[in-house]
């Protein structure tokens, strides 16, 4: 159900930038918009998982160092026949965890200090596999492909307004139909990019049931998933995470 949503979302995107395409920059911008959203996406998609870890200070650790994500994070992998992912400890007393990788040959989980006192094994055993859901369900190449087009809607947005402001994009329609298609041009300007980054975010939100979902099934044990996402909720609000909005999606608990 969550998959056939994501599809149906990913369609509308589509078949958004192409219609807001049409409307302001013709097929030469929407080519130039989608190659540069497309170029700076596909950077996000390979590095991103340095780029972030490194952002939150992130320490890879061994069993030795962290004994218990570790093997639970290893038995997660074997269950899911996937290789085992690099595991990493986040500086913090914030209760929370993200996964991060193009592939689950290039995956890793980041769980931060808060976390590890906080849930008991099989809560943490239910988070991780959550996360790792997430990495299987190849979720980050699917919101890159929704960043990519979303990000192009709102760059021939500002393409448009701009080419208003020095008589450039619906200088012709204004010609043609007067206030009237003034005023349409700067409505889609303003609604155009809000309606990709809602499209962007239900998107998101499908993902995540997808990724419960998995971890539920993998973990075995949904009861403990439920009671790790309360405590969370309760945890992350006493001590919240002070994240970067930009990367505020990738954590399983909502962050500031």
């Amino acid at each position: 159900m969550n998959t056939t949503k994501t599809i149906l979302l990913m369609v509308g995107l589509t078949v958004l930038l192409v219609f807001i395409g049409g409307a302001f920059g013709g097929r030469q911008g929407v080519i130039i918009a989608f190659m540069f959203a497309m170029a700076t996406n596909l950077f996000s998609y390979w590095f991103s998982d340095k780029i972030v870890l490194r952002m939150y200070s992130a320490r890879e650790v061994t069993e030795t160092e962290a004994p218990e994500l570790y093997s639970v994070t290893r038995d997660l992998a074997m269950k899911m026949h996937m290789p085992m992912p690099k595991v990493y400890i986040i500086p913090s007393d914030a209760p929370n965890a993200f996964a991060t990788g193009r592939n689950p040959n290039h995956a890793a989980v980041a769980a931060t200090e808060g976390i590890l006192r906080l849930l008991t094994r099989e809560e943490l055993a239910a988070v991780m596999a959550h996360e790792l859901g997430h990495v299987t369900n190849r979720d980050i190449l699917i919101g890159t492909i929704a960043a990519t087009i979303a990000g192009a809607i709102s760059m021939l947005a500002h393409m448009a307004q701009w080419g208003m402001i020095f008589g450039g994009f619906g200088g012709r329609r204004d010609d043609d139909e007067g206030a009237g298609g003034m005023i349409g041009s700067i409505l889609m300007i303003i609604l155009a990019p809000i309606a990709a980054l809602l499209i962007q975010m239900a998107i998101s939100r499908s993902r995540e049931y997808e990724a419960d979902a998995t971890g539920a099934r993998i973990s075995g044990n949904p009861l403990a998933l439920a009671s790790a996402l309360r405590n969370l909720q309760a945890g992350s609000q006493r001590i919240p995470l002070d994240a970067n909005p930009a990367t505020a999606q990738m954590f399983i608990a909502a962050v500031s």
